[in-house]
């Protein structure tokens, strides 16, 4: 055997056993992709609740403008810190779980409206409406060998187009308008619940093992999944 033999077996070796090592870690991190999404899920759900029926939280949270929007952007600054965490590598992964429970918590007591607003039967349907619709669109984005990033920029840019016109109808006070602009919510995030399921798919089938910074993105993607549930599950409550 040549030395050029022998080089194409070493790398050849080494070649199988990174895909063993990312095929073993995958899964793992995928499993904790959806576990952390559906621990913040119940987090938001118990707080708001336990906010809802509680008189003195709710006015704590809704009759102060200090309050609300420092709680606001208390989760903005979230959102952001837990999304760069991949590049800190300073920042530990219990410190941004951490950031993540808080982040769940703050949006649950927010989202306590939603329980004073509407009927507990309609909140529990649009509920399991919510979850099978984003099962089936996550599983799509999952298993598709079609590309969504074309669909998933467009989403986006629909998602801004949307914002503003969230923020026009404050001043019209359109309900067609408003009733038109949570079909097209829905559907919005339809669309990006496909593409970050497969963008998270790629990304965590590029992770070489379970390290640390491989379960910080994992939490990115379970962050990005409970954001695509929550809105989806908000615009179809409005309809």
């Amino acid at each position: 055997m040549d030395y050029n033999d022998f080089e194409n077996r070493v790398n050849e070796q080494e070649s199988s056993t990174r895909t063993f090592e990312v095929s073993q870690a995958f899964p793992a991190l995928m499993r904790k992709v959806y576990t952390w999404m559906v621990f913040a899920l119940a987090i938001s759900g118990i707080v708001g609740y336990g906010v809802a029926t509680s008189e003195n939280l709710l006015n704590l949270i809704f009759s102060s403008r200090i309050t609300f929007y420092g709680i606001i952007i208390a989760e903005l600054v979230l959102v952001w810190k837990i999304s760069k965490s991949v590049d800190k590598e300073n920042r530990s992964l219990a410190v941004t779980t951490l950031m993540f429970a808080l982040f769940s918590v703050l949006n649950g007591a927010v989202l306590s409206a939603i329980f004073v607003v509407f009927d507990s039967i309609a909140i529990i349907k649009t509920f399991f409406i919510t979850a099978g619709t984003f099962g089936v669109t996550a599983a799509f984005g999952y298993f598709t060998k079609r590309d969504l990033s074309t669909i998933g920029s467009m989403c986006y840019m629909a998602l801004f187009g949307l914002i503003i016109a969230s923020l026009a109808n404050i001043f019209f006070k359109s309900a067609m308008f408003d009733y038109v602009v949570s079909y097209i919510g829905v559907a919005v995030f339809i669309g990006i619940t496909a593409w970050d399921s497969q963008k998270i798919k790629h990304q965590l089938a590029a992770a070489p093992d379970l390290s640390e910074n491989s379960q910080k993105l994992a939490l990115v993607g379970a962050l990005d999944l409970y954001l695509d549930f929550v809105n989806l599950f908000l615009y179809l409550l409005r309809i």
